[in-house]
């Protein structure tokens, strides 16, 4: 495959330029997720995952704006690599020309399946969110004059996709509310949600979608909800959870290759979120970080039942925990994964190429 083989003289050429406080890389950045990247969508939705209230945003620059984290999500640092002055507008509130520098697409309790987290409210799937970009698309082509021209500049853009978590954290894994893990075994089960997922990544490819970055999904099994339903000790990871999260995992790495040779000119890589957690975990004090089991802030065990409550206050050396609340890494957390997603600290921390190396092609 041309883009694999050509990636070592790519390396080389490009040596270890960085882009940090340079000209901005690409000229737009489209976001596809759920709540660890929602900027806001979810904050005009009839749904209990919601994070517009402190303790969310109590160390980030606008205060409480949806992010549910104390401050960035991994994409607003990426913002900041790839050299853009501003965090990528919400869908929610992306106007006019705002949408030439990219959407924020993403929103909590969102999965690939339909009805993955319905039990919390309103959410938009991944489906809804690629029906609002090509929404957006439609908008550009009236902004840059054509679709040529339209599609000539979304091909130079960057996109993000992650999704998959609440799949398992909000459906397959929730037996009283769905019956994913009585039709499917966990093998099945990423077999169906990479098949679905994959129908997406072709609309977004027809739309213009040419760069495109696949997050995989994070140790689940470690989050401290997970610690607190399952652990013992409430310490040791869930191995049923993260066995079945690598699965999907693994089959979303195999799928880049595939995108890669059949769809002309698409340049597809995958960022290992899950190593890169699992490296944290096992070296925490090499990152900075003194506690890896319990939230920042949220209720009972590992304060992991729940998400941090209103005016909830939170831990005060935030800078020593990996998890905000339940579910969430911390700034500082998401400013590791976004950094290792935009230069690779180790081989297997992005493939074929990072988030930089993926910009400049």
């Amino acid at each position: 495959m041309e883009f694999i083989m050509n990636i070592g003289i790519m390396v080389m050429v490009l040596g270890l330029w960085i882009g940090v406080g340079s000209a901005q890389q690409v000229p737009c950045y489209f976001i596809f997720g759920d709540s660890l990247v929602d900027t806001g969508n979810n904050n005009q939705l009839n749904s209990l995952a919601r994070a517009n209230y402190l303790p969310y945003g109590i160390d980030f620059s606008d205060g409480p704006t949806g992010r549910f984290s104390n401050g960035k999500t991994t994409v607003d640092v990426i913002a900041e690599l790839l050299g853009f002055n501003d965090y990528i507008r919400p869908y929610s509130r992306a106007s006019g020309r705002d949408i030439l520098n990219g959407v924020n697409y993403a929103s909590a309790a969102a999965g690939i399946r339909e009805e993955t987290g319905q039990q919390l409210g309103e959410r938009i799937s991944f489906r809804g969110q690629v029906q609002n970009y090509q929404r957006t698309v439609s908008q550009m082509v009236n902004l840059l004059g054509d679709e040529n021209t339209t599609a000539d500049y979304l091909s130079k853009c960057m996109y993000s996709i992650g999704l998959g978590s609440n799949d398992y954290l909000n459906n397959y894994f929730m037996p009283l509310l769905y019956n994913t893990s009585r039709q499917f075994t966990p093998q099945q089960y990423a077999n169906v949600l990479i098949q679905a997922y994959v129908q997406q990544i072709k609309v977004l490819y027809d739309y213009g979608a040419r760069k495109m970055a696949l997050f995989g999904i994070g140790q689940i099994g470690c989050s401290p909800n997970s610690l607190a339903q399952n652990s013992p000790d409430g310490r040791t990871c869930v191995a049923r959870i993260n066995s079945a999260n690598q699965l999907f995992n693994n089959a979303l790495k195999y799928v880049v290759d595939q995108l890669n040779n059949q769809l002309p000119d698409a340049r597809v890589i995958y960022i290992d979120v899950y190593g890169i957690f699992q490296d944290i975990i096992n070296n925490p004090s090499s990152y900075g970080f003194r506690v890896t089991n319990a939230g920042c802030c949220g209720v009972g065990r590992n304060n992991g039942q729940i998400t941090c409550l209103p005016l909830q206050p939170p831990c005060r050396n935030r800078r020593d925990y990996l998890f905000w609340d339940a579910y969430h890494p911390t700034d500082a957390a998401n400013t590791i994964i976004a950094r290792r997603a935009y230069n690779a600290q180790s081989s297997s921390d992005a493939y074929p190429v990072d988030i930089n190396h993926l910009a400049q092609i």
